[in-house]
């Protein structure tokens, strides 16, 4: 069940789920529950499973097979939030060297002004 904690019931039920799956509770291979049985075990609306669902998949860690289910990757993909951490570390890197540049620049033309 889900707690009333602020946080979005979603993402909770990704944690959780996640957490099996990084534990081995959830193995490689391994079908998740049923939509169904998802949503009685942390009494949620289908709506609710599906779009945690969405999450994982988005991830890396599951893959969903038409008229079969959802199951647990093989060979977890790279994480996509690795990726963006690392995008976001180039880019902090390029603002700074932008601000630095910027400084120069305007050092330059007030120094001239003066």
């Amino acid at each position: 069940m889900v707690e009333k904690s602020g946080r979005p019931a979603y993402l909770q039920i990704v944690d959780v789920l996640r957490g099996q799956i990084r534990a081995g509770s959830l193995p490689p291979g391994a079908a998740l529950p049923s939509i169904a049985q998802l949503g009685e075990r942390f009494d949620v609306s289908a709506s609710v499973v599906k779009a945690a669902i969405s999450v994982l998949r988005t991830e890396g860690l599951v893959i969903g097979q038409q008229g079969k289910g959802v199951f647990v990757r093989q060979v977890p993909a790279a994480a996509p939030a690795d990726e963006v951490l690392e995008q976001l570390a180039a880019m902090r890197q390029t603002l700074q060297e932008l601000g630095e540049r910027l400084t120069a620049l305007e050092e330059a033309v007030f120094e001239e002004r003066a």
